[in-house]
């Protein structure tokens, strides 16, 4: 009797930390799909900005096409490579910050209420990109735990869980302010 009690407290264990690790997992995919939403949002409001910006910044084409292009690069991405999408998106958003320091050269542009509409939208849309990615992160970072830490681990590698990546910048540069000359 004491042993087959033991088996079923073994047993109801086993299934309560698969159940956390299955949970872990959930979380983290939510909370990246909650990143991509306001990824979507950004890209969508990039050609606005782009043909907004246009007219006033025949010269800068440079700039301009390298939004774009980063803008394509994330798109085209697997939605769930994190590790791939934080740094093109870390790229846009410095190329980003240098389209809206350009603007400062450009009164008619920054006057422009089209323009200051889609940059609002878009500093809105960062700062929830912001909030979404240290959601995710929290979520990667629970469910890491949950994969590493012992005995939960023994589950996580007998079902082949997996550790998520977090979504961060990689590269020193697109920490940088960007810089901008006339």
């Amino acid at each position: 009797m004491i042993g087959l009690a033991i088996g079923v407290a073994v047993i109801l264990y086993l299934v309560f930390v698969y159940n956390g690790l299955v949970k872990a997992r959930q979380v983290a995919e939510e909370a990246w799909s909650g990143i991509d939403v306001q990824l979507k949002r950004r890209a969508d409001l990039i050609p606005n900005l782009i043909e907004t910006v246009k007219g006033y910044a025949a010269h800068e084409k440079s700039t301009l096409e390298e939004i774009v292009a980063l803008r394509n690069r994330a798109q085209a991405l697997p939605q769930g490579d994190v590790t791939a999408r934080a740094a093109v998106e870390g790229a846009l958003s410095q190329a980003l910050g240098k389209l809206f320091a350009l603007a400062e050269a450009y009164p008619d542009l920054k006057a422009n209420e089209n323009f200051a509409e889609l940059q609002r939208s878009l500093e809105t849309i960062e700062g929830e990109i912001q909030m979404s990615r240290r959601y995710y992160n929290g979520a990667a970072r629970d469910l890491n735990v949950k994969v590493e830490s012992f005995p939960s681990n023994l589950i996580a590698n007998a079902f082949r869980f997996a550790k998520a990546s977090y979504f961060e910048i990689t590269n020193e540069a697109d920490r940088a302010v960007p810089s901008v000359k006339f």
